[in-house]
């Protein structure tokens, strides 16, 4: 299960406790605070702190001792000239903390954003919970043919079902002899930061992860993507959810200008202007290999 009884009392603990402050909160991420959300078969994530809110964002853009401007639109619209102009520092005022509960593929993905804090539950002290990460059928796929970092058809009848079979059993096998190794009574065990190297990549484990609010946006930029892995994509969707309550200004500008928008080379700007000017525009005769061509039809259709 996501939460275990243990960290379930926790969470309703801290929930259930209020303090005065006289930090800058914001109402959107406190509705969050404690709260797990599930992601995937065993996953979570869950706001663990914070700071700051779009006002902070203005206040470090001006260096000024105020929240904000006199005007919510005026905050608005520097946020959003901001985002425009990529200008990163203001951002960067901003943090969050999460507690991540993920299998271990999926943090070795993750881990590659390396601009965060990252502290991980370890399997040198403690023993790893007996949950594995099993895709749901419509998720297991094959190899894409255009693609070699990605899925292409999902598999289906007998062939779907061998491959979850597999992956079930391996995992609990791999798992079995883990706990064999680290010890039965009358013998001695395997230490276990030996007997873990012996669990499959599927295996859940756990981490808090804080980052400031610019490096955020980047890891979702790539990871809220569509092209990104699935599995660590519905972590990013999550996330997405509690950055919109958080930092809604910001948020909203980051949609438009970056998951909305699209960055042209000036090839490629140069080839829009031709068409705007009645020129055909061919692969031939743009400038830009197979690949660039293709990209580029995408950004203009959509």
């Amino acid at each position: 299960m996501p939460l275990s009884p243990e960290q379930q009392a926790e969470i309703d603990a801290q929930r259930s406790t209020r303090q005065e402050t006289r930090r800058v909160v914001s109402e959107g991420m406190e509705a969050h605070l404690y709260t797990a959300y599930p992601v995937l078969d065993h996953g979570f994530i869950r706001v663990i702190d914070y700071m700051g809110d779009d006002a902070a964002i203005c206040q470090a853009a001006r260096v000024s001792y105020g929240r904000g401007t006199k005007s919510v639109t005026n905050d608005e619209g520097l946020i959003r000239y901001l985002m425009r102009h990529w200008h990163s520092t203001p951002f960067e005022m901003c943090e969050i903390k999460l507690h991540v509960k993920l299998p271990v593929f999926v943090a070795r993905q993750w881990i590659r954003h390396r601009t965060a804090n990252v502290n991980e539950y370890s399997a040198r002290y403690s023993i790893l919970d007996r949950e594995f990460y099993i895709p749901a059928p419509e998720h297991l796929a094959a190899q894409s043919v255009v693609n070699n970092q990605g899925r292409g058809e999902a598999l289906t009848g007998d062939e779907a079902q061998r491959v979850l079979e597999y992956l079930k059993a391996d995992s609990a096998r791999a798992y079995d002899h883990y706990e064999e190794m680290i010890g039965q009574e009358g013998q001695q065990g395997l230490a276990r930061e030996l007997a873990r190297m012996n669990l499959p990549a599927n295996i859940y484990t756990q981490w808090y992860w804080k980052v400031d609010l610019h490096n955020l946006l980047h890891f979702l930029r790539l990871r809220a993507d569509a092209h990104a892995q699935y599995e660590i994509r519905v972590y990013a969707e999550e996330m997405c959810k509690v950055v919109a309550d958080w930092v809604p200004f910001a948020f909203r500008a980051f949609e438009d200008y970056r998951m909305g928008g699209a960055t042209l080379s000036s090839t490629a700007l140069d080839c829009v202007r031709r068409m705007l000017k009645g020129e055909e525009v061919t692969q031939e005769n743009s400038g830009m290999s197979k690949g660039e061509w293709r990209e580029f039809q995408g950004v203009l259709e959509g």
